[in-house]
């Protein structure tokens, strides 16, 4: 793809994540009713609408989308998908019933098993974080109603990532996830940086946090899926970092046979 196809699908994913962010608000604000499912992970009403505003908003670019609200795709079909769509309609669905506002919209452009553009909208503080290939990271303020009709709009105002920031050594890790492996891994980083500051966030806001430059290194040892890592994957990239699997030390790879990702850290 070339930079003027990067932009117009930026400016799509940008306008479907705020469709995204508008159904989940709308739930958000009244009464929410959470069912399980099989995995006892939770469901609501807002994964549903937004998973279909999304999808509905994507559906102009003729690119075909996985979703994990639409997760039953057959390998056998999706495998011939040289580009596709990777969504997560509400990320962060536990810190969502929380209601403590930890939550994002993420939506990732796919070619060959590699993340080329990404975005991450949040809709309780209005922020948008996105990245097209080549073409920097950035964060910005975006409220419901907006929309752009150029890319250079869309940056207009825009903040590039990472921003220098005063601050000690800064380790981020999830709010509902933890596992006793990632907290040995804090452990060990803080032989080396006795200082260091460990902050417990939701959804693909950690990614975000080493993507701005608040946080040094994000490790995730506990079970992700390919889309809640894509969006996020797109952006550190885009802004210097990098997102591996420890073991391979390789990037994550995306519409793989099994979805689950490896273990990764992003710093």
């Amino acid at each position: 793809m070339n930079p003027i196809e990067y932009k117009e699908l930026l400016l799509d994913a940008v306008h479907a994540g705020l469709k995204g962010g508008k159904e989940i608000l709308d739930v958000y604000e009244n009464k929410i009713e959470v069912v399980y499912k099989e995995d006892n992970s939770p469901l609501t009403e807002a994964d549903r609408k937004a998973h279909k505003a999304i999808v509905a908003g994507l559906d102009a670019s003729g690119i075909p989308v996985l979703s994990e609200e639409g997760r039953a795709i057959p390998y056998e079909e999706r495998r011939q998908w040289q580009t596709l769509w990777i969504v997560d309609p509400l990320d962060g669905t536990k810190e969502f019933v929380k209601q403590n506002g930890e939550f994002t919209v993420n939506i990732a452009l796919v070619v060959d098993q590699v993340v080329e553009l990404g975005v991450i909208y949040v809709p309780v503080e209005g922020n948008a974080y996105f990245a097209a290939k080549g073409m920097g990271a950035f964060r910005k303020s975006i409220q419901l109603k907006d929309h752009f009709d150029s890319y250079d709009e869309l940056i207009a105002g825009a903040t590039p990532l990472p921003e220098e920031q005063e601050r000690v050594f800064t380790m981020v890790g999830s709010r509902s996830h933890m596992s006793a492996e990632t907290a040995d891994y804090f452990e060990e980083v803080r032989a080396e940086h006795p200082e260091a500051e460990i902050i417990s966030r939701g959804s693909s806001l950690k990614i975000c946090m080493v993507a701005e430059g608040s946080a040094d290194v994000y490790p995730r040892f506990a079970p992700t899926m390919e889309w809640d890592t894509a969006a996020g994957h797109a952006i550190v990239k885009e802004a210097g970092f990098e997102m591996l699997d420890p073991k391979a030390e390789t990037p994550l790879q995306y519409n793989k046979k099994d979805l689950l990702n490896p273990w990764f850290i992003v710093k």
